[in-house]
Formats: C-alpha cells, sequence, structure tokens
C-alpha cells in the first residue's frame, strides 16, 4: 500500500511513542522493582498495578471534556502537543536519580502525557484518511510502531546489558540512559507529523464563540453527545464490549513483566522475550489490516478476543519459567497489534467525522476504565489471595463478557442489513 505524505507521518507518530511503550511494559518494571528492593512480589505487582489505574483513571476523566474542545478547528493539534511535550519532558525526568516512589509518580504524570497524546492521536485518523483505507492505516500504524520501536530498544538494552562490562558504567546509569535515548526518539519521529497535520473535520468557531463560551457550553455538549451514543445501539453496543475486551489486552500488556518477574523469571528472559513480541507484532498486525478487508473488521476483532482468552489461561495456569514466558510473548505478538489497530479504525468508521475527538474521548474512557477495572482486578485478587495467578486468572470473565457482546453487535448488524 502506498501512503500519502500525510499518512506516513502519522504512522511515523506510533514508531515514536511505540519506544516509550516497549520501555515501560520491558526495562520499566524491572527497573521499578530495583528501585523498591526489599518489598514482596505480591506488593511489587500491587504497586505496578495501582499506579497503572491511576494513570487511567486521570486520562479517562480528562478526555471526553477537553475531546469536546478540541473538536473545534485548530484545537486538536495544540492539545497533542501540548500532552505530547508534557510527557516527553517526563520520559527525560525519569533519567534522573531518585527513591522509588517518587519515580513511580514520575512515572504515572508520565504515562498520562503519553496516553493523552494517544488519544488525539487516533482522533486524526478521520482527518488524514479515507474509511477504505482506515483499517490498513491504523494496521500499519501498529505495525511500524512494533518494527521501529525495537530499534532504539535494542540501544537501550545492548547498553544495559553491556555497559558495565564494555565501558565500566553501573547498570543503573545505563538503564536511566534509555529514558534519555528513548525520549529523543520519540521527539524525531514526532517531528514530521506536527509540521504536516491539518484537522480536516471539526466545529467552526463564530463570532460569538469566545473562550468563556465554548467552555461553558462544554458540557452540555458532553451531555449531547452521551444521549447521541446512547440513542446510536452500534456505537453504544461496540464501546461496551470494547470496555470489557480491551480490559485483557492492556492488563496482559501491562502487567507482563511485572508478573513474570514476580515468578522469579531472570530480567534478561523477560526483555528478550518482550523483543520478540514487536518482531511478531509487525507482520501479524499488517495481515490483520489485510484480513479484515476481506472478512471483515468485527469479526476480526472477535478472533482476537478469542485468542486473547486463551492467552490468559494459559498464563494463570502454565506460566512458570522462562520458555513458558517466550511462548506467551509470541502469543500476544500475533493478535496484540490487529486487535489494537482494528479497534480504533473500526470505531472511526462509525461515527461522526466532524466528532471524532470528542467520540474518541468517550471511547478512551471506556478504554481507561477497562484498565482500571482489570489492573484494579488484579492487583485487589492477588493482594486477597497472595497469588498472583489467581489476579491473571480473574480477567479472563471481562474477556468473555467482551466476546459476547461482539458476538451480539455481528448478529445485530447481520439482521441490519
Amino acid at each position: 500500500m502506498k501512503y500519502t505524505k500525510l499518512e506516513r507521518n502519522w504512522v511515523m507518530y506510533d514508531v515514536g511513542n511505540s519506544a516509550l511503550v516497549l520501555l515501560q511494559t520491558s526495562v520499566v518494571p524491572i527497573y521499578f522493582n530495583a528501585l523498591a528492593a526489599g518489598a514482596s512480589s505480591a506488593g511489587l505487582v500491587t504497586a505496578w498495578a495501582n499506579a497503572q489505574t491511576v494513570a487511567s483513571l486521570v486520562v479517562a476523566f480528562l478526555m471526553p471534556i477537553l475531546g469536546a474542545l478540541a473538536d473545534y478547528a485548530g484545537n486538536k493539534i495544540k492539545f497533542f502537543i501540548g500532552f505530547f511535550l508534557t510527557g516527553l519532558v517526563l520520559c527525560f525526568a525519569q533519567a534522573v536519580p531518585m527513591s522509588a516512589m517518587a519515580f513511580l509518580v514520575i512515572y504515572v504524570v508520565c504515562t498520562i502525557g503519553l496516553n493523552s497524546s494517544m488519544t488525539f492521536y487516533d482522533a486524526m485518523l478521520p482527518d488524514i484518511t479515507t474509511d477504505e483505507r482506515m483499517d490498513a492505516v491504523s494496521s500499519s500504524g501498529y505495525a511500524w510502531g512494533y518494527i521501529g520501536s525495537t530499534i532504539p530498544f535494542i540501544i537501550c538494552l545492548a547498553l544495559i546489558m553491556a555497559g558495565p562490562s564494555a565501558l565500566g558504567l553501573e547498570t543503573m546509569f545505563c538503564t536511566r540512559m534509555a529514558f534519555v535515548i528513548t525520549g529523543v526518539w520519540w521527539l524525531v519521529f514526532t517531528l514530521p507529523l506536527l509540521r504536516t497535520y491539518k484537522q480536516k473535520y471539526g466545529r467552526e468557531r463564530s463570532s460569538e464563540d469566545t473562550l468563556g463560551h465554548i467552555v461553558s457550553g462544554v458540557f452540555s455538549e458532553v451531555a449531547h453527545t452521551m444521549k447521541e451514543i446512547a440513542r446510536d445501539k452500534v456505537v453504544l453496543l461496540y464501546m461496551v464490549a470494547f470496555f470489557f475486551y480491551i480490559d485483557g489486552v492492556h492488563t496482559v500488556i501491562s502487567m507482563a513483566t511485572s508478573y513474570g518477574s514476580s515468578l522469579g523469571i531472570d530480567s534478561t528472559q523477560l526483555v528478550l522475550a518482550l523483543l520478540v513480541t514487536q518482531f511478531v507484532a509487525f507482520p501479524s498486525a499488517i495481515i490483520y489490516g489485510k484480513l479484515a478487508g476481506r472478512v471483515g473488521t468485527l469479526r476480526m476483532i472477535t478472533v482476537a478476543v478469542v485468542a486473547y482468552m486463551c492467552i490468559v489461561l494459559f498464563a494463570a495456569f502454565f506460566l512458570k519459567t522462562a520458555t513458558e514466558f517466550w511462548i506467551l510473548a509470541i502469543l500476544v505478538g500475533m493478535f496484540q497489534g490487529g486487535v489494537q489497530a482494528l479497534s480504533r479504525s473500526y470505531f472511526g468508521k462509525i461515527i461522526p467525522k466532524e466528532k471524532s475527538n470528542e467520540y474518541y474521548g468517550f471511547f478512551d474512557i471506556f478504554g481507561r476504565y477497562a484498565s482500571v477495572m482489570g489492573t484494579l482486578l488484579v492487583s485487589v485478587v492477588t493482594s486477597l489471595t497472595g497469588d498472583p495467578s489467581l489476579g491473571v486468572l480473574s480477567i479472563g470473565i471481562l474477556l468473555v463478557v467482551g466476546f459476547v457482546l461482539l458476538v451480539k453487535l455481528s448478529k445485530m448488524q447481520g439482521s441490519a442489513a
């Protein structure tokens, strides 16, 4: 598929931000565990799950309100830049030596900046391409993000593993430098989008739309959009299904390394296995985009949800050794990019384009609160039982509910056709 310049620059942002996502899901939990040396395995998993929960709650609360403001012509890029810079500055800040608790606070705020920028980035999709190309472009974003993010990650990994012996540097110092390398990579691959993006769909300002008038009308606009969503059975049912199934996806991604570390699996094995995930995810996401065009986007999302149900069962009952973690990493790579890419492109097809930012704000609420529910569930079950495996198993219930709702949505669309 030949990209337009704007489509290519949009995809490049996925290449940039995915480097930080990869670092956060692999090296950062291990680094945090090193800072909090002496804490119990259950305590480490609980602290990490709570940090994910707080970050998700803040983003979920902010996005519908800011999304309504961003839907005014020209505002989307301003909010995107603001959150991107917040995440970037705090990415660099994590390289400063500090206590475990201070690091966790900075990590949470950095994650808020990263995830919020990605909400506005997702909402750019209707502006930069057409409905017919949306599945392929969205899948390409995830695919190139996966493969591109491995470049700075390999550099960081080589520094962490070889730095102490080859350069005489401390491992903790080398790990902190990984934040600097990743931040520079993120910045470089964001600049092309900043230079070329123009908001195509949006509400035009009138002469009466002063800042005070716009702000005062935001909450009524949000309430009106909520009523529109409630009346649209397809959008509503899909968002509820997304709320449940994306929980399993995000929780597995965010908790995998922390869970593996708590089982005593060697950190090097954990990081290398997750690196393999990126290489597996690259062709898998591209294939998912192509298959969606042939058999249907919703059907391919449902297939991925079933796969994640199997992945959760495998993690809960069979994950004990490094070899099994490698199997888990490969399975996640096969379905992770596809389900995320098709989820955002399918939503982009069924919503009003001129209100994409506000709708994606609500979409993000469902995604973020699902993440809150998943990580909180893991935290609570692990704390009560002292067994992280039971915490992992508990999220399977949410995936089953998501699957049932997707089947219902498919039947609804089939009867409508």
